[in-house]
């Protein structure tokens, strides 16, 4: 088992409960984004042992974060909003020189390369952070618990895509808090249903980013990079209005980046 992936894990869990911030993005800050896809990919192989290895440790990790910090980030998200978003712009920000180096940009990017980073951004960036998260659902029948599985497997759909949130998805499908209620409640019916649609949705869409990897490797980072930059006008809420929030918001900010540094010096 390779449990260095258990804190890898945990760091992909915090993000992944906040609205706006990629799961895939913090692998890519991780340097374990490639083999993530791999290893998704090669669980119904013959080598699925070793890929077993490697996911147990980072799903441990992915779920104990989900299950301890859902209410600390909902807590922070109600009362520091701000802060807490200009600390992921600092780690998103932070981990976009890693993505270049990774791509050997400088010498592999072409014309069309630039068109798809370019493409990458635009999308993201049209995404609105500001939607209604809609209201816990209290009231369930079978279509209730069709929406939340297929809510599962487009939010994880875009999870293991670098620059997409998958809480985001969630939000925009007005299930965001009753499945962070559920989560914090440990509703087993809601977590079992949206965890299978997770699970489907991360091995469809594995597949399908395995299979550009393999063959258009510089233009599909060209469009994660793409993806990346373009998180970053999604989460940006807005300058701070008064000096002690400005302070406080460089402070955080810096963290962030600090954070992306550290990472990037541990796992590279």
């Amino acid at each position: 088992m390779e449990w260095k992936n258990l804190y890898r894990g945990m760091v992909m869990g915090i993000s992944d409960v906040v609205p706006g911030v990629s799961g895939g993005t913090i692998a890519v800050i991780l340097g374990i984004y490639d083999q993530l896809i791999a290893a998704i990919n090669g669980i119904f192989t013959r080598e699925w042992k070793n890929h077993i290895r490697f996911l147990i440790p980072l799903g441990l990790g992915i779920g104990l974060a989900i299950f301890s910090f859902s209410r600390v980030m909902n807590w922070l998200l109600e009362h520091h909003e701000q802060a807490t978003y200009y600390f992921f712009l600092g780690l998103i920000i932070g981990i976009i020189p890693y993505l270049f180096r990774e791509s050997d940009a400088r010498n592999t990017f072409k014309w069309q390369h630039i068109l798809l980073l370019v493409l990458g951004i635009i999308l993201i960036s049209l995404l609105p952070l500001d939607v209604e998260e809609g209201s816990v659902i209290e009231h369930r029948t079978l279509s209730t618990y069709l929406l939340l599985f297929f809510s599962g497997f487009f939010a994880s759909a875009a999870m293991i895509l670098p620059g997409i949130s998958g809480s985001f998805i969630l939000v925009v499908l007005g299930v965001y808090k009753t499945i962070i209620h559920a989560v914090s409640i440990f509703d087993i019916k809601i977590i079992l249903t949206v965890g299978i649609g997770i699970a489907l949705g991360i091995v469809t869409m594995s597949k399908i980013i395995h299979y550009f990897l393999s063959n258009y490797r510089i233009a599909t980072f060209a469009f994660i990079i793409g993806l990346v930059i373009g998180s970053i006008f999604v989460i940006f809420l807005g300058w701070a209005t008064h000096f002690p929030q400005l302070i406080l918001f460089i402070i955080v900010f810096a963290v962030g980046l600090l954070t992306a540094y550290m990472l990037g010096k541990v796992e590279y």
